[in-house]
């Protein structure tokens, strides 16, 4: 088949590469002269594991190709694909106007029949609002169809390939035999495409994105409370875990969500219910829980040092949101590097992928970037693991105590063994569970 995704940000690219994978010819459209350039010389802008392997494959098999004239994408594909962002707005909702004005664009130059599916995270209602720019401003008949995407960063190529569901919002039989023909190499497996109607499928993925929310703000909280009556959350995670109506996933305490989908899915959501005059007060906490776990680990740093913390540094291991990927979005370790140099610390950063996403977006930050893990340790008061790297889990502890002036670990995610820790002599102090100190040994 024939496609074009319009977009090239992290869904529009995997998008485009994925389905080139199965066969399809496509066309990812763009307005960045320098993105296009380093996409058409096979430079792939973000890090996700397996895509650069497949884009490449793709770009030479003249499967995957890019380009700035949207009237020829779209005028040789019987699909457009909109992959463009949504970003949110001061009050929470999302921000439509790149994918409206992309369908007033596309309204003035489409020459025959076309399905338009809006893979970008959407309200309800949007697909209503772009249905009706094509028929204000087109004779040429449009289906639009909505085809949420559910991509984990770090996971992205497989959950692509080998999807859990496909959703997609049409009234239309011929969107159906489209899309059915589309997704089949992708659900060979016995998963099924799920059509429904198109309000259905555009709540669907923020109802999804916001139970998963929910799901580690509740975790959050009873860590929290772990803390207090003594519990061990890891016990408790385990113990809840194994009930398979809830299951083991989303249960990992830490220090709050964050990245591209779930704070901003989070808060449309969110304030789709206002326009709508509901009181959706499960979202009003979620916010406000997690906005307070990214300072958790700030409140512990602050119990063991005190209030000023001038003249003392520390080292952070992690920047990106979360592990596999170079996207810092609403990343803790944000936060908290920002309130630590606020209170006089010095630091010192590292993380395998996202240092020059930081230089790029932070470049006020006065904090020093190590090369690596262990030199982040260098006559450090103390370490704060922020983000859980595979590298970070297993590291050298005997190197850990010669570098840091004293051995003290603040884990927000829980990487490391209570008790291994305490018995090699070191302070460690993680979320919703036991705080050990093994320098307490004589």
């Amino acid at each position: 088949m024939n496609i074009a995704v319009v977009g090239t940000g992290y869904v529009g690219l995997v998008t485009g590469t994925c389905f080139a994978e199965s066969g399809n010819n496509v066309v990812c459209v763009d307005i960045d002269p320098e993105k296009l350039q380093k996409l058409n010389s096979g430079i792939i802008p973000i890090y996700e594991p397996g895509l650069e392997a497949m884009f490449l494959r793709n770009i030479k098999e003249k499967r995957l190709t890019f380009t700035n004239n949207l009237a020829e994408a779209a005028n040789n594909s019987e699909i457009i694909f909109l992959a463009l962002p949504t970003p949110p707005m001061e009050d929470g909702s999302a921000d439509l106007k790149y994918v409206l004005n992309v369908a007033k664009d596309l309204a003035k130059i489409i020459k025959d029949y076309k399905v338009v599916v809006n893979k970008s995270t959407v309200p309800v209602g949007t697909a209503d609002k772009v249905k009706a720019i094509f028929t204000e401003n087109t004779q040429v008949p449009v289906d639009v169809c909505s085809n949420p995407e559910f991509l984990r960063e770090g996971s992205a190529v497989e959950d692509f390939m080998k999807p859990e569901r496909v959703v997609v919002g049409t009234d239309s039989t011929r969107v159906v035999e489209l899309m059915s023909r589309l997704y089949k190499p992708f659900v060979m497996s016995g998963n099924s495409v799920i059509f429904m109607d198109i309000r259905s499928a555009e709540l669907t993925k923020y109802a999804a994105n916001s139970f998963l929310a929910t799901k580690i703000t509740f975790m959050n909280e009873i860590a929290n409370l772990c803390e207090r009556v003594g519990a061990d959350v890891d016990n408790v995670r385990i113990g809840i875990g194994s009930d398979s109506r809830i299951g083991k996933r989303f249960l990992f305490p830490g220090i709050g969500y964050g990245g591209s989908c779930f704070p901003k899915d989070v808060q449309a959501l969110h304030h789709t219910a206002t326009e709508y005059q509901y009181d959706f007060q499960i979202l009003t906490a979620v916010m406000a829980i997690n906005n307070h776990q990214k300072e958790i680990l700030i409140d512990k740093v602050i119990s063991f040092f005190g209030e000023d913390l001038t003249g003392l540094s520390f080292a952070v291991w992690g920047l990106a949101f979360k592990p596999n990927t170079d996207d810092i979005r609403e990343a803790p370790a944000l936060v908290i590097i920002q309130e630590l140099l606020a209170r006089g610390a010095a630091i010192t950063a590292f993380d395998p992928e996202a240092i020059s996403e930081v230089k790029k977006h932070y470049p006020q930050l006065n904090i020093t970037f190590a090369a690596n893990r262990d030199e982040t340790l260098k006559n450090q008061d103390a370490l704060l693991i922020v983000t859980e790297w595979n590298e970070f889990r297993t590291p050298d502890f005997g190197k850990m105590k010669t570098l840091l002036k004293q051995p003290v670990v603040f884990d927000g995610r829980n990487i490391l063994n209570i008790n291994e820790m305490q018995s090699l002599g070191f302070y460690y102090n993680s979320i919703g569970r036991q705080t050990v100190d093994g320098r307490k040994k004589t």
